[in-house]
C-alpha cells in the first residue's frame, strides 16, 4: 500500500492519502508533462477504476488538495482495493509510462 495510508478518521469512516510529491514516479511523471500533485493522483484513480476496476466506481468520493490525494468513505475493503491500484503505479515507473499513454490514447485528461 505505500506510499498511501488508509486511516480511520471516525469510527466505520476511512481516508485513504498520498503525499503528493513523496512517489518514486514523480520524476517521470513531469517528465511526461504533467504535475503530480493531489489533482493529477485523483485521475489515477479515477483511470483506474474506470479501466481496471469498474465495480469500485460509487463506492468512496475523492477531495484532493494540491498537495495531497485523498478518497474517502465507508467501504474500507473498497479503499483498500483503490490503495493496492493505485500503489501499483506510484511504486513502478513502467506501469505509470502505461497507464498516462493510456490516458492519452483515451483523450483522458488529468486535472493538473
Amino acid at each position: 500500500m505505500e506510499p498511501l495510508k488508509l486511516i480511520e478518521t471516525n469510527p466505520g469512516k476511512y481516508s485513504l492519502l498520498l503525499d503528493a510529491g513523496t512517489t518514486s514516479v514523480d520524476g517521470l511523471v513531469e517528465e511526461l508533462g504533467h504535475e503530480p500533485g493531489g489533482y493529477f493522483w485523483e485521475g489515477v484513480a479515477q483511470l483506474l477504476v474506470s479501466t481496471q476496476a469498474p465495480g469500485l466506481e460509487g463506492r468512496f468520493s475523492y477531495d484532493p488538495e494540491a498537495s495531497m490525494f485523498c478518497a474517502y468513505g465507508q467501504d474500507r475493503l473498497a479503499l483498500e482495493q483503490l490503495a493496492t491500484l493505485m500503489a501499483a503505479v506510484a511504486n513502478d515507473a513502467d506501469r505509470m509510462r502505461e497507464l498516462i499513454e493510456l490516458a492519452d490514447a483515451e483523450g483522458f485528461e488529468f486535472d493538473d
